[in-house]
């Protein structure tokens, strides 16, 4: 007959150190798993974000998606763009999306319609900053994206409607990324005969010019 060895049982063996972080990190809200994901920028946006006729394998998304991989191989961009959504729509839409993707950063691409629609200001303001504020309390970087619309509309609306962003911005303390440069709305070949939407020959421009603001 056999006998195992009765096992030994450190008070402190090499584990300790590691289980005490681990429930130090627990209780301070840290997520081990999260932590150890893959890096995910969430853009909710409306038919800007969605490529709205621009063939899939052209939109901005993925090649900003693949500008960040330079930096980061890990890094994945989730595209949530709905054509034709409003900043109502994104406010209601974000939380889900938050809990399905969990980001790290999300980008708020939103208001253009809202503008077109002749939406109150207060109200595109108070729907963006609802939006921040959802995404800052999920522990994700915010970047707002700063929307513009034709000046037909009127001098004081258009202004005022321009204004917010830079605004809530500096309120919120989130990143502020600028209205598309002037060579991707004056050149020619850039924009679609509607007037509003980039062609696919704008979408590595716009990959590039987000990227900018936007660090891994």
């Amino acid at each position: 007959m056999f006998f195992s060895s009765p096992q030994i049982t450190h008070p402190f063996s090499l584990q300790t150190p590691l289980r005490i972080l681990v429930f130090v990190l627990l209780i301070a809200g840290f997520s081990p798993l999260r932590a150890f994901a893959e890096p995910t920028l969430l853009i909710v946006g409306d038919s800007l974000t969605a490529g709205y006729g621009v063939p899939a394998a052209q939109h901005w998304p993925g090649k900003l998606q693949t500008l960040l991989r330079e930096k980061n191989p890990q890094q994945t961009v989730v595209a949530a763009g709905v054509s034709g959504d409003t900043t109502d729509g994104g406010l209601r839409r974000l939380p889900s999306l938050l809990t399905e993707h969990k980001p790290d950063q999300v980008l708020i691409f939103l208001g253009g319609n809202d503008g077109l629609r002749g939406t109150p200001v207060k109200q595109i303001r108070k729907n963006l900053s609802a939006m921040i504020d959802a995404a800052k309390a999920s522990g994700a970087q915010v970047f707002l994206f700063s929307m513009q619309i034709p000046a037909n509309y009127g001098a004081r609306y258009t202004n005022s409607f321009a204004g917010i962003y830079p605004a809530l911005a500096h309120d919120s303390g989130v990143t502020l990324i600028p209205f598309f440069p002037e060579e991707l709305t004056s050149q020619p070949g850039m924009i679609q005969a509607d007037g509003i939407h980039p062609t696919g020959k704008a979408q590595p421009l716009i990959a590039e010019h987000i990227g900018h603001y936007i660090a891994p």
